[in-house]
């Protein structure tokens, strides 16, 4: 009986355990029905050309278990050698709402970059919200993330 009642305990822990794994976010954000980052722009693009500019699937690598896409073999290439340098603050997220303790989508043509890192926002009203105070938001930003995700 006691072999009986350790295997069904053996079965039931990771069931038990399941709903808090599905209950935290995804680290990069890519929308519900999508594995591409940064709505399928290229994060290099933003700091060589200044404006977002669609990747290509023929330019691709993974990251933090998302899709990033680019516009050129130099942009990936530049992206390999330092991921952390080009990828969106807060994977991606709505650099506003993270800063409010929350997430929401980050929109690829609604960006800023501040001390050289890429932050995105969810619209153009938020983005005026973001801006009316850039450091303070940067500040909450980072004391919330990436406790946001859970």
């Amino acid at each position: 009986m006691r072999t009986l009642l350790a295997a069904l305990a053996l079965v039931a822990a990771p069931i038990a355990f399941a709903p808090a794994a599905y209950a935290q976010k995804a680290e990069i954000y890519t929308g519900r029905f999508s594995n591409v980052a940064v709505g399928g722009y290229d994060p290099v693009a933003y700091f060589t050309s200044g404006a977002p500019t669609k990747g290509s699937k023929d330019f691709t690598t993974e990251y933090l278990g998302a899709e990033f896409r680019f516009a050129s073999q130099e942009n990936l290439d530049a992206f390999l050698a330092d991921p952390v340098a080009y990828a969106p603050q807060y994977g991606g997220y709505c650099a506003w709402a993270v800063a409010e303790g929350k997430t929401a989508k980050g929109d690829p043509d609604h960006w800023r970059i501040v001390d050289d890192k890429l932050y995105l926002n969810f619209n153009k009203s938020i983005q005026s919200k973001w801006d009316a105070d850039i450091p303070g938001f940067i500040q909450r930003g980072d004391a919330n993330w990436p406790t946001v995700l859970n």
